[in-house]
Formats: C-alpha cells, structure tokens, sequence
C-alpha cells in the first residue's frame, strides 16, 4: 500500500520567498509571461530545496537552478 510522503506539506508554499532565492524569484517571474508555473517545491531531509516548473502546455518540466537558470533536462522522477 502506497502511503502519502508529504505529511500535510503544501506542494507550492504560500510564502515563496522562504525556500526560494532572489535569483530563482526573478527567473520564476520571467517565465510566468510565458506561461510557465511553479509546480511543486521539494524539501529533501538534509538537502536544498527544488524547484519544479512545468510549462504552459504541461508537456514540459525543469529545475529551477540557485542560479536562475532553468534545468530541460532534470533527474528527476514525478508521480503521477
């Protein structure tokens, strides 16, 4: 039986600023004129938070790099 991992965490934070960085925020904020959004955040134990953005057709996702750069090609494996 597959049980839920998130323990009652949002998947997108209200306050974006608490697990994003500037860089990441002025990145995020050009991408959204072209429709793309911010899916999901992951927290892992012990390690930096990642940012999933998914374009507007929902055909495609990237990483949202510390440096705002954005990641075609994550390692990165989805539920579905």
């Amino acid at each position: 039986m597959d049980r839920e991992k998130r323990k009652g965490d949002q998947p997108v934070p209200d306050r974006l600023e608490d697990v994003l960085n500037e860089m990441q925020m002025r990145a995020l904020h050009q991408l959204e004129r072209f429709g793309w959004q911010l899916r999901f955040v992951r927290r892992p134990l012990f390690q930096e938070s990642v940012a999933v953005v998914l374009s507007a057709e929902g055909d495609k996702i990237g990483i949202l790099e510390d440096d705002g750069r954005i990641n075609m090609e994550p390692d990165i494996k989805l539920r579905e």
